[in-house]
């Protein structure tokens, strides 16, 4: 197998040491989807207490509120788990650009109709395309800027860097739905009315205004179009990913994916609906609940931010991509224990620190995939398995964690809502870790720095 030239760089302007601007525009594009990829996915958790409320007049913590819960936080991230697969392949087909551009307006375009909905039906068919553009536009993301810096350390510097603004989607929607809440009576009315989840979903087509002005500008993946160009970049086939050289990878890392993705879906994103139980919010009214809501996600985003450094970090002392997997996992172990069986039910306080501590092994243990996935799939399948990993494992297998959440919360012993919540997500997180310490195991190592051609 052979790998690819350190002269790379030179095709589009840049030397392993400085970024060309080509190389810059790239970056900044990536990270304005991850950004906003977040921004959508994170939405849901913050809006799905009034949605339910006023589209379906549910009573929170009912039987049937539970279940539409569920069901809108695991269909559209499923459906988009599978599409996104899908459109890992057409990113190997027809080019990383073009793919994540147009998966960028889809969910911008499906997010803001959403804040239309009349019904809950109707929110999650379109809330099931929003998924789809997410999950097709971090695959095509990360493949991109993979591809960009054949550089060892290089890569592993800008793969690690536009991930961390993946957390910049956390801060921009809790201020986002904190506004939104604060300001709702002073807006344009939606359906004759002032739903502060309404506006929120709107704001979500702010990334498609400078993406429509900055698209002219943007290059394909040099490797990619090479490949294509000279007609030597095989057809992608899903089957291959099962091949003997790669079956077992897939299935590793598949599984390992699904563990990490649970304690997202499974657990931090159940959290803010515990804080209307809170002690100290029990005399409080609509909007402070609201507005305290949007501060826990800031927290949360503060520590999604310290695990991304954190990573960085680690990839400058630790070598081992098990050590560095087993770290995160075996940390989470015990936070999430912690956090959920004991803490956060106690004070506001202590569910602070804790979603602190659990989005900064969380966003470790994203930032670790995205930089280790590149490095184990070949060029005309680096789309293709990044995205069945991602999608299959994280986005179909993982999400169904919320599901689990959802539905265990109904038969837990516990005198309240918030407490039975709280105790479904730690067994659910606790679970996951375990699962995946165990896996680990039998993560393979990358052979060498260099991406396989």
């Amino acid at each position: 197998m052979t790998s690819l030239s350190p002269a790379e760089p030179a095709r589009i302007g840049a030397t392993p040491g400085r970024l060309s601007p080509v190389q810059w525009l790239i970056c900044a594009v990536a990270c304005l989807g991850f950004t906003f990829d977040l921004y959508e996915g994170l939405m849901l958790p913050l809006i799905v207490r009034p949605l339910l409320v006023d589209l379906g007049n549910l009573a929170p913590g009912s039987r049937e509120f539970n279940l539409w819960a569920g069901l809108l936080f695991f269909v559209p991230t499923a459906i988009g788990g599978i599409f996104g697969t899908i459109g890992g392949y057409l990113t190997d087909l027809l080019g990383r650009r073009r793919v994540l551009v147009w998966s960028i307006l889809l969910y911008t375009s499906s997010a803001c109709a959403a804040s239309f909905a009349t019904s809950i039906p109707a929110f999650l068919a379109l809330r099931c395309a929003t998924m789809i553009g997410v999950s097709v536009e971090f695959v095509a993301g990360i493949t991109w800027i993979a591809e960009l810096f054949p550089a060892p350390e290089q890569r592993e510097s800008a793969l690690g860097y536009t991930q961390a603004f993946y957390n910049a989607g956390g801060f921009l929607v809790a201020g986002a739905y904190y506004l939104a809440v604060t300001y709702a009576e002073r807006l344009p009315s939606i359906w004759s009315a002032h739903q502060p989840w309404r506006y929120t979903l709107f704001s979500g087509l702010i990334p498609a205004i400078p993406l429509v002005l900055i698209r002219p500008f943007l290059p394909e993946s040099p490797v990619w179009k090479e490949k294509k160009l000279q007609g030597t970049l095989n057809r992608p086939r899903f089957s291959a990913l099962f091949e003997p050289a790669l079956k077992k990878t897939t299935c590793v890392v598949t599984i390992l994916v699904a563990c990490s993705i649970a304690l997202a879906y499974g657990a931090m994103q159940q959290t803010v609906r515990i804080v209307p139980g809170l002690p100290e919010l029990a005399h409080t009214g609509v909007r402070q609940i609201e507005q305290t809501v949007s501060r826990v996600q800031l927290f949360q985003e503060i520590g999604g931010v310290a695990g991304r450094i954190l990573f960085v970090l680690l990839i400058l002392r630790i070598a081992a991509q098990r050590t560095r997997l087993r770290i995160f996992l075996g940390s989470a172990l015990i936070v999430y224990g912690w956090m959920y069986l004991f803490g956060v039910t106690r004070s506001l306080t202590q569910l602070h620190v804790g979603m602190f501590l659990a989005a900064l092994l969380f966003n470790g243990l994203y930032s670790f995939w995205g930089n280790y996935l590149p490095r184990v799939f070949p060029t005309h399948l680096r789309g293709t398995g990044e995205s069945f990993a991602f999608n299959i494992g994280g986005k179909t297998l993982g999400a169904s964690a919320a599901l689990l959440t959802t539905q265990l919360v109904n038969v837990i012993p516990a005198y309240d809502a918030g407490h039975r919540l709280a105790y479904s997500a730690g067994i659910v997180a606790t679970a996951a870790c375990v699962i995946g310490l165990l896996v680990s195991f039998h993560l393979r190592e990358p052979d060498g720095n260099l991406l396989p051609d």
